[in-house]
């Protein structure tokens, strides 16, 4: 790692919400500088990173050998996180459809509040597959699509009968 810094005072948003600017910029002597500005609150931290000599060929050739070791658990991990996300992504998106739909039967709407309970169970296991996690966010996109067709059929139906 080069270096780190926290950019602090952003308001709480949803994901995706707040927009921050990063700039790198590397100077004719090797000397990068990083700046992040919050476009919100117009927050913004920088850090300033210098080279210090490199490291030694033997550095490389260790560091090398430690990632080759390491890359089918990086590689598992890296995929749990994906799923992490997209699960993450589809609760999100169940829980504010359930709160538009005005076309969607109860039960239906059930059956998604139960998926969406069982997905938030899945999260909060520290030992979940990636396969179990993908398993149960699947079961909860094909029940809120469902819900979504159901939901533009009807109000498709209601404004040709107005």
């Amino acid at each position: 790692m080069m270096g780190q810094f926290d950019l602090a005072g952003i308001p709480y948003a949803p994901r995706g919400v707040p927009k921050v600017e990063v700039t790198f910029d590397i100077d004719a002597s090797g000397i990068c500088h990083v700046t992040a500005q919050d476009k919100a609150t117009g927050r913004k931290q920088g850090i300033v990173v210098s080279a210090n000599g490199g490291l030694s060929e033997s550095e490389i050739e260790r560091m090398v050998r430690d990632a080759a070791l390491h890359a089918e658990s990086d590689r598992a991990k890296r995929l749990l996180s994906e799923a992490r996300n997209n699960a993450e992504t589809q609760l999100t998106t169940a829980e504010k459809q359930l709160g538009e739909w005005k076309y969607v039967s109860d039960a239906e709407k059930e059956n998604v509040k139960t998926l969406v309970a069982e997905l938030r169970k899945a999260m909060e296991n520290p030992n979940v597959s990636k396969d179990d996690l993908s398993a149960a966010t699947d079961k909860l996109q094909k029940a809120v699509m469902e819900c979504g067709r159901t939901e533009y059929q009807q109000a498709a139906a209601a404004n040709m009968s107005s």
